[in-house]
């Protein structure tokens, strides 16, 4: 017998269908991932503080607990009243430490002590956020917050 009537095993074809189920995997896998990112989660520890600034002007500091495509929900919120003086200083005889004392004073203020008395979260329309940044630790909003806190 020559070697060619000997039956010898054929190789099997391989049809791609391996191919194609590893491919869909790694498409599922990138488009969940896309979800997670675009809906918000994992952008930012709940332990940080962010600043939400807002179309009308106002800037809200808090934790951004959840993002939706509609809302950003903000808790632990403080923010920012101007302290006006009550009399101007005349202008002629004016030194220094008048002009000092004249500058509208900034306090950090707590959500919640308001006269109508509101819960300390809120749900705020996404189209009347214009960014959101991420406070550093040793911010002086940051510290301001542990101060009040503690």
């Amino acid at each position: 017998m020559n070697e060619l009537d000997k039956k010898q095993p054929v190789p099997k074809r391989n049809s791609g269908i391996g191919k194609i189920i590893i491919f869909l995997i790694i498409i599922a896998i990138v488009i969940g991932g896309g979800i997670y990112l675009w809906q918000g989660r994992g952008e930012s520890s709940e332990h940080d503080y962010q600043a939400v600034f807002l179309t009308n002007g106002q800037v809200y500091f808090g934790k951004v607990v959840k993002k939706t495509k509609t809302e950003v929900h903000l808790a632990d919120i403080y923010y920012l009243q101007v302290n006006q003086p009550l009399q101007p200083a005349s202008e002629e005889g004016k030194d220094e430490e008048e002009e000092e004392q004249q500058q509208p004073e900034l306090s950090l203020i707590k959500l919640g002590d308001e006269l109508h008395g509101p819960k300390d979260k809120m749900e705020i329309n996404r189209d009347q956020v214009l960014f959101i940044e991420d406070l550093k630790e040793d911010s002086q909003v940051v510290d301001a917050i542990k101060n009040y806190s503690s």
